[in-house]
């Protein structure tokens, strides 16, 4: 087991009791969790009451946080023709075809989101092998294979988050930084939360949202009420 730092132990003496509180409590918590040379990111972890092995209860999406997430997204773009110049336009990073593809096969994967227009699938397919483990291959559930190329590429430029349940059924997510004014912070969780909570599979009995909880990259996790 990893040994516990020092300034970790300290910051968890001011950690609450396991009560969960309301989301501004917990920001403000979150917000006394300083004392790093770096822009701490705040995430979220919600733990949900589905079966993680059933297709039919996976939880997957994506948003647009209403205050963005404290950085620029480098996106990388399958697309040909007009489809191409709006990428660009749109502020992509890179936008390609066969070449694109060839650079990905031999292990650049140095972009945080993957964009195909619909009529590249064929050559974006067989990359899965390289994306897919990593998160970023383009799908049509997650929003990133579209004809509309260009209105994508903006939505990650300006902080669009994917999220996707893991194997025990926790779902997190990035919502901001920690130096962000309280209410933004506030306002990106909830909405986050909301998120998830519009998209209950219909199969899942009992309780949905289990527990949720927020943490700086340097603190201890913060329980909010579900």
């Amino acid at each position: 087991m990893a040994t516990e730092s020092k300034r970790m132990r300290a910051l968890r003496t001011k950690a609450p009791a396991p009560a969960p509180m309301s989301i501004p409590e917990a920001v403000k918590l979150l917000k006394t969790f300083t004392g790093t040379k770096f822009d701490q990111t705040v995430d979220i972890a919600i733990r949900l009451g589905i079966d993680a092995k059933q297709a039919d209860q996976l939880v997957r999406g994506s948003i647009v946080l209403p205050h963005g997430i404290g950085k620029s997204k480098r996106v990388v773009v399958f697309a040909k023709g007009n489809a191409a110049d709006e990428a660009r336009a749109a502020g992509a990073d890179e936008v390609g075809e066969e070449e694109l593809a060839k650079k990905i096969k031999d292990g650049y994967t140095d972009f945080d989101a993957c964009i195909a227009a619909p009529d590249m699938m064929g050559l974006v397919g067989p990359l899965g092998k390289v994306l897919g483990p990593r998160g970023l291959m383009p799908s049509p559930r997650a929003g990133t294979v579209t004809p509309d190329v260009g209105k994508v590429v903006k939505e990650y430029k300006a902080g669009k988050v994917e999220f996707r349940n893991d194997d025990t059924g926790i779902v997190h997510s990035v919502v901001g930084k920690l130096s962000f004014d309280a209410t933004k912070l506030e306002e990106n969780i909830q909405s986050f939360i909301d998120r998830i909570l519009g998209l209950k599979p219909a199969s899942v009995k009992g309780v949905y949202v289990k527990s949720i909880t927020v943490s700086a990259t340097m603190s201890p996790g913060v329980p909010i009420a579900a």
